[in-house]
């Protein structure tokens, strides 16, 4: 009877351990939000969450990784996170170019790279939530996003539930959000700011910001830049400095109503700021950026931390990063800051794609193949009307037909391309290269090329990315360039390419720097990430 007693009670014992396993597992999985709805859903379309289901038993999904999805879509009520109606989200774009860049082959998945290839190339993309395709190539995303964030940090950084809102999935009230993201305690102090520094800077001028919104903001300025001269005195003058003090370019808060000195250098560390020529002169698109409400900002800097989501953590070696709003290319050697030059980049409608690559090999005297939409829009036009147009410059048929032909332009001086192009193969057919119109490295606003990036000092990188190639000095580069014979150089190690679109980051003299949402992105992704309210959508009134 006693041997009975004892062995119930340890079948009891075996029962009870597996009741609080699966105890512990199920607390590991998020509950399903069913609050969350077309109406205030970050994306437009959902999926049934059977075909997750059969995913993971087709695909023999591991354990964890399941447990991880079904916890990641219970999240957002099994909407999509990489998808819209409309295509790609831009989540999708920034999660692909971080891992693509990522040095783990072992981790690659072929048939995926093959699909994104595909869709990241398609302008008319349109997704049906039921397709299959989509499905699938939805669900392949999010396990890769799951194993890339378990093999890439450091256990405890990134918590399951921040990683399931790596993707937005739910309209937020802004000034909430910001207050979530700052506030927010972890009990093991372990943050994922701490190993994105990017991410962990931009998260401290949030802080910042949104102590400034709470307080009421800052004034709005009257839009006639008559009124901010030097000399002159007014009560507008008070609530630009005022502006200015709150973010931070005047030391300290100056109530007198005269234009002086110190306003004048306010004025010249924000147009730094932003990008402009800092000539201490009030402009009207200066006081447009001024007359942004706090509220305004404090939406920018969430949707770039978002995308800083997307930056490498700890890059090594050699990184080319061109950010297009900034109008600017930037080589870092880990941490280091080795060049930073100037660039044009593709005007709107011509955007410049967010992709990551690896530079491989310069053209020295190309060749431009013109692409075909630009001969059907551009160079047929302009023979029609001019029989001596190709002559004229220096262009040639290559092949194609009569009513469609290939063209080419000549290597010279008035190519396109200048004297000098740098590859990196991708699908969307951009590179860097020359330019024979150098004046418009001189503007503020730089978004003038039919995609590609045109550099400012493209002698200078290709110095740099050939210095360890004995042959080609700075001489042997120029003659090159000005030979008038395509000439192809591989680049023995290929540089990382990473082309972002950052509109609020903090630089490396810890200034927070904004730019204009040349592409609207800012605009698309702030429709999606927040809900309006009273709140957030007033612009904040005057201060005293």
């Amino acid at each position: 009877m006693a041997i009975a007693t004892l062995l119930i009670a340890g079948c009891k014992s075996a029962e009870e351990k597996q009741a609080e396993e699966k105890a512990k597992k199920e607390k590991k999985v998020s509950k399903r939000d069913y609050s969350i709805n077309v109406n205030n859903s970050f994306n437009d379309i959902f999926l049934d969450s059977s075909r997750l289901e059969n995913f993971i038993s087709g695909k023999k999904v591991d354990d964890e990784t399941a447990r991880r999805m079904r916890s990641f879509y219970n999240t957002r009520n099994y909407q999509f996170a990489w998808f819209s109606s409309l295509g790609l989200t831009e989540p999708a774009l920034g999660f692909w170019t971080l891992q693509n860049y990522s040095g783990d082959t072992s981790a690659k998945n072929k048939q995926l790279e093959k699909r994104m290839d595909n869709l990241m190339t398609d302008d008319d993309l349109k997704v049906n939530g039921n397709d299959d395709a989509m499905i699938n190539t939805e669900l392949m995303l999010t396990e890769t996003l799951i194993n890339y964030t378990l093999g890439n940090y450091e256990k405890g950084f990134v918590k399951r539930k921040e990683m399931e809102r790596f993707v937005p999935f739910r309209k937020a009230d802004a000034v909430y959000l910001a207050d979530s993201l700052v506030n927010k305690k972890h009990k093991d102090d372990k943050y994922f700011s701490d190993v994105n520094e990017s991410y962990g800077l931009l998260k401290e001028e949030l802080e910042k910001y949104l102590k400034i919104v709470n307080n009421g903001g800052w004034p709005q300025l009257p839009t006639d830049p008559k009124i901010f001269k030097a000399g002159n005195s007014s009560p507008a003058i008070v609530n630009l400095k005022t502006l200015l003090f709150l973010t931070g370019d005047m030391s300290y808060r100056d109530t007198t109503p005269v234009f002086n000195d110190t306003l004048k250098n306010g004025i010249k560390n924000f147009q730094k700021r932003f990008g402009y020529s800092n000539d201490g002169k009030v402009t009207t698109a200066l006081l447009k950026e001024m007359n942004v409400p706090a509220v305004g900002r404090l939406k920018q800097i969430l949707v770039n931390m978002n995308r800083m989501r997307w930056m490498p953590q700890e890059p090594e070696g050699l990184l080319i990063l061109v950010n297009i709003p900034e109008f600017m290319l930037h080589i870092y050697d880990g941490k280091k800051d080795v060049m930073n030059m100037v660039v044009v980049v593709g005007k709107s409608g011509h955007n410049t794609t967010i992709f990551s690559d690896k530079l491989t090999s310069i053209v020295f005297s190309p060749y431009w193949n013109v692409p075909m939409s630009i001969v059907k829009k551009e160079i047929l036009p302009a023979m029609q009307k001019n029989e001596n147009y190709l002559a004229q410059h220096n262009m040639e048929i290559t092949g194609g037909t009569e009513a469609l032909p290939d063209v080419r332009q000549k290597p010279g001086n008035d190519n396109s391309l200048g004297k000098v192009k740098f590859l990196f193969p991708n699908s969307f057919n951009i590179y860097f290269h020359d330019t024979p119109a150098k004046s418009l490295f001189d503007r503020d606003v730089r978004a003038f090329s039919h995609g590609c990036i045109r550099l400012s000092e493209p002698q200078k990188l290709a110095e740099f990315l050939l210095k360890d190639k004995t042959k080609w000095t700075s001489s042997k580069i120029n003659e090159a360039m000005n030979s008038g014979t395509e000439q192809y150089v591989s680049v023995d190690d290929p540089v990382p390419v990473f082309i972002t679109y950052y509109t609020a980051w903090v630089d490396k003299s810890h200034q927070l720097n904004f730019r204009s949402d040349i592409y609207g992105h800012d605009k698309e992704m702030e429709k999606k990430m927040f809900a309006d309210s009273s709140r957030t959508s007033q612009n904040i009134a005057a201060l005293n």
